[in-house]
């Protein structure tokens, strides 16, 4: 076989013995052949299980008994045979799984010509409805189930009248319509093809047809062996061919969606379309050669004429080529049969059968299609990008010749292979068709990959730049046409910009930023340079183009978004508060704290430094105060700045109240002010605000300068500030003196009503702090003392009040004297009685033993025998070594080291010699007595058992770290208890 060959022929070996007789009939389904002889007998081969079978269908009958026809389904399990016994036709039923056939004694005498089968619903074990062709025009229904060994049923549907011809060919479809099914039935004579439709039952479906017209076709001249065949896939016909004396009558089947017809009936045809005989070979002594047989595959139709098989491709209806077979026999080819489930064909003749096997028949189906223009169906049978770009280039090309400029850029976009992006370019340029050249390079965008960035980037720009320059020729058009032209161009004007914005949106990741932008730039396309640069988030061209445009609120309306640069709001400030200050300043307070408002201060001075109206809102000045009320700003810049600004305004109030304000957050330990002091003072004394410069001093705890400049401004603040000091007696009085001086001086001259003013003023000082006699030396000399008698007066009743408090309080004082004096005599006389059989604290020993081994000196303490010891107030008596050790080893480390140090000099002086040589001379009794009150003093100071020493052993623990080891003695450790032993159990 070629490699360029669509079909090819296999010889297969056949057993059908010459005994058997010749073959007269075949049929095919599932790689299952059936061979009817002309002895009656049927050769069933089923070449999926390489199984060959024998089948006498006229036993015991000798002589010829042709088998007329055989059929079998599909599937290949159910076999309808007619066999012409003794002149009569006999039909059998056979199933794949019997041995022997069986016959239907309702179809004697019947010649039955055509079978359909129901595809859709047939199964192994049941035929469901068939429908029978018969040579005298009858249809007729059966059913056969493998079980019952018999048919159920058979009757008669339809007879053919007027003319009355028999049924050579006959299909049957069905569909699924809710619960019911609807037939498509066909049926073929020698001149006609009918077509029966209907939902229902077959026999419902062909009783309607009693009352109404059959819808048929009929094609002049006559054939004795017409057929009809349908071209199957997946169990549904996709189109057919009948075999008719006028030609291959053809067409598409669609079950789907019906078209009523003239006639009434649903016609279920489409595409129609007739193969003339004359196109398959030359006329032969003046007659076309009719085929004898036809086989339908899915492109092309197997035409049996001659001893040969032509191929003809059913669309270009021409012989594409010629199938020979090397047969032994004398005599011609029969007939050609078809395996719809295996896709393939067999040719036979009397002893020999064939197998016409296709090779992917459609390979060449795109080129066919299109040769007659019918681009969409070719471009669906393409198997490759060079056979689509083929498609392509006819179409451009068609197009292009036509000046079909823009259908062509479209149709040259999509090749790759078949002609070179320049060469395509080119041609659009040559005609000068820049548009269409535009189209072809957005549509040959769309058809690029990821993978092709650099083209995708220059196409691209090329793109714009044709946009750009469209735009241009519209601009320089729109100068030299007429209104109505005006018109019409401005419309496609605004298209045009609009179509390059959104090309710009749509490719923005693949245009080269810098380019595209100095494009255009070039092109002088401000508005597409802007719209390009928010898209590439360039926001600082954006922002500048609006600024320039004096559009400050779109300019804010970009700087707000949420992935703008927030230094972006810094660089832009200052010309934006000019542009619009108000915006500017609303759009600052949304942005709240996200701004710093220090980085904005360039921006407010620069505001500032302009002259504004006065009833003008101040756009500054709202902005800082929203920024210290609302989002408490501590930043010293802020605060002096807004400082600066109530300074320069006429009316000081704003001023004193912010002086005045607690800037501080509440519960905050910081300074209640944030601004410099020192500049606040500078600047308000630049702008002559005094009653500020007192604030400020006053604030600076400068309160004298506060006092001498408010007594400059108004006696009553100066009053005020003199009053503010309260912690320093002194001062205040100094603060009022300085006040008083400046009321003297004010109020010169001698006169009565002058004094008097003076005078008064000494009552407004609080508290009594100023008296006449402070205010004196400010009068001058020649003054009259008489204008100030009330006040001296009152002045020395004052003094002799204050000797008399004094008196009172040194009686007082000599009292409480001679009261402790007689305390301390008693206290000399003090003693304590102890019961003789008192135990000491700490030993448990009687607290008057005698000394023994308790001997401390013989100076410690005189008389008798008795230990030295210790009695409290409490009636706690301890011996005096038992009261030392004890608070010694209770006490801290220096003060128990304190101890022993006195105790070893107290040793070491009473057990020196007196005449020792190597010491100097000393009185040991004064020294002794003194370092022996020290100790009484560090260890009898307070009751051990009473006193704070036993109040800090409370926080000892119970158990000292040195008697760790004790305590651990004491713990319960527990105890291991050995295995239960397990007793074994017996019930």
């Amino acid at each position: 076989m070629d490699a360029g060959q669509l079909f090819s022929v296999d010889p297969l070996e056949s057993r059908a013995a010459k005994g058997h007789g010749v073959v007269t009939s075949m049929a095919a389904g599932n790689d299952v052949i059936l061979l009817g002889t002309s002895k009656g007998w049927i050769i069933r081969h089923d070449f999926a299980l390489g199984d060959c079978q024998n089948l006498d269908f006229a036993p015991g009958r000798p002589g010829e008994q042709p088998v007329h026809r055989v059929f079998v389904d599909p599937g290949g399990s159910h076999c309808i045979a007619t066999v012409v016994i003794s002149g009569v036709a006999e039909t059998f039923y056979m199933h794949a799984k019997w041995a022997k056939p069986k016959s239907l004694p309702r179809l004697r005498g019947i010649l039955v010509n055509a079978v359909a089968w129901n595809r859709q619903l047939i199964t192994e074990s049941s035929t469901r409805e068939v429908i029978l062709g018969t040579q005298n025009g009858q249809l007729f229904e059966m059913a056969v189930d493998e079980a019952e060994k018999r048919e159920k049923y058979v009757k008669q549907l339809f007879e053919l009248s007027d003319p009355r011809e028999p049924i050579t060919g006959l299909e049957m479809e069905t569909t699924s319509v809710g619960n019911s099914t609807r037939f498509y039935v066909m049926a073929v004579t020698a001149t006609r093809l009918y077509s029966f439709t209907g939902i229902g039952s077959l026999e419902s479906v062909f009783a309607r047809y009693a009352e109404r017209r059959i819808h048929f076709m009929e094609l002049p001249g006559e054939i004795p062996n017409s057929e009809l065949h349908y071209y199957i896939v997946q169990r549904r016909a996709k189109h057919f061919g009948w075999l008719s004396g006028a030609g291959i009558y053809y067409g598409d089947l669609n079950f789907g969606v019906q078209h009523s017809s003239s006639g009434g009936d649903e016609n279920f045809v489409e595409n129609k379309g007739l193969l003339d005989y004359s196109k398959l070979s030359e006329p032969v002594s003046g007659e076309v050669i009719k085929p004898r047989s036809l086989a339908v595959s899915e492109f092309h139709f197997l035409l049996l004429v001659g001893d040969k098989v032509k191929v003809v491709n059913r669309i270009s209806q021409k012989v594409v080529e010629e199938l020979t077979f090397d047969r032994e026999s004398s005599k011609g080819i029969i007939g050609i049969c078809s395996d719809p489930t295996a896709g393939v064909f067999y040719v036979y003749d009397d002893y020999s059968v064939f197998q016409v096997s296709t090779h992917d028949e459609g390979r060449d189906m795109w080129r066919v299609y299109l040769d007659r223009g019918d681009y969409a169906v070719a471009l669906s049978n393409c198997r490759s990008p060079y056979q689509r770009d083929q498609v392509y280039l006819v179409q451009a090309d068609a197009a292009f010749a036509t000046k079909d400029y823009y259908r062509a850029a479209s149709y040259y976009a999509k090749m790759n292979y078949v002609m070179s992006f320049e060469e395509i370019s080119l041609k659009f340029i040559t005609v000068g068709e820049q548009d269409a050249l535009r189209t072809f390079l957005l549509r040959k965008l769309d058809n690029l990959t990821r993978e092709d960035k650099s083209q995708i980037t220059m196409i691209s720009t090329w793109v714009t730049e044709l946009y750009l320059d469209k735009i241009n020729r519209l601009l320089l058009e729109d100068g030299t046409s007429t209104n109505a032209d005006r018109e019409h161009d401005s419309s496609e004007y605004e298209s045009i910009v609009q179509e390059i914005r959104a090309f710009l949106s749509d490719n923005k990741d693949v245009l080269d930023e810098a380019t595209t932008m100095k494009l255009l730039e070039s092109y002088g396309r401000e508005d597409e340079l802007v719209y390009f640069a928010s898209l590439k988030d360039k926001y600082e061209i954006v922002i500048h183009h609006y600024i320039q445009q004096g559009e400050a609120k779109k300019a804010l309306e970009v700087l707000q978004r949420p992935n703008v640069p927030v230094d972006l709001q810094y660089k832009f400030a200052p010309d934006l508060i000019m542009l619009d200050a108000y915006e500017t300043v609303e759009s600052w307070m949304m942005a709240r704290a996200m701004l710093n408002p220090r980085k904005l201060i360039p921006a407010m001075m620069r505001y500032t430094n302009e002259p504004h109206a006065k009833n003008e809102t101040h756009e500054v000045i709202k902005y800082l105060e929203f920024c210290i009320k609302d989002l408490h700003n501590e930043d010293p810049g802020v605060h002096n700045l807004l400082l600066s600004l109530y300074a320069m305004k006429d009316d000081e109030t704003q001023l004193l109240q912010f002086l005045d304000m607690k800037h501080a957050k509440v519960g905050s330990s910081g300074p209640a002010f944030f601004y410099d002091p020192k500049y606040a003072l500078w600047l308000c004394l630049k702008e002559k605000r005094m009653r500020a410069c007192v604030r400020i001093y006053s604030m600076m705890s400068m309160h004298e300068e506060a006092v001498a400049l408010a007594l400059k401004v108004d006696l009553d603040l100066a009053k005020a500030e003199a009053d503010k000091v309260e912690d320093d007696e002194e001062l205040r009085k100094k603060l009022w003196l300085m006040v008083a001086k400046h009321v003297i001086q004010q109020e010169k001259g001698t006169k009565r009503e002058n004094i008097k003013k003076v005078v008064d003023f000494l009552s407004e000082a609080n508290n009594n702090l100023l008296s006449i006699e402070d205010i004196l030396p400010f009068f001058p000399d020649f003054v009259l003392i008489d204008d100030f008698k009330d006040e001296i007066c009152k002045s020395l009743k004052g003094y002799k009040n204050q000797i008399e408090q004094l008196k009172e309080e040194m009686n007082d004082a000599t009292r409480g004297a001679d009261s402790i004096r007689s305390d301390i005599n008693a206290l000399s006389q003090r003693y304590i009685i102890i019961d003789r059989n008192e135990e000491c604290g700490v030993c448990k020993r009687k607290i008057l033993g005698t000394r023994g081994a308790q001997q401390m000196g013989s100076s410690y303490m005189s008389g008798g025998n008795i230990a030295p010891l210790y009695v409290f107030p409490c009636s706690h008596a301890f011996h005096a070594p038992c009261l030392i050790a004890h608070v010694t080893r209770c006490t801290t480390h220096a003060q128990a080291a304190y101890i022993l140090d006195l105790q070893k000099q107290l040793s070491l002086m009473e057990n020196r010699p007196a005449n020792d040589p190597a010491g100097e001379p000393i009185s040991s009794t004064t020294s002794i007595e003194k370092i022996r009150s020290q100790l009484d003093e560090a260890v009898a100071s307070e009751c051990p058992f009473c006193g704070d020493l036993m109040i800090r052993e409370i926080s000892l623990p119970f158990i000292l770290p040195q008697e760790s080891e004790e305590a651990a003695s004491w713990a319960i450790k527990p105890q291991i208890a050995p295995f239960p032993k397990i007793l074994p159990m017996t019930i």
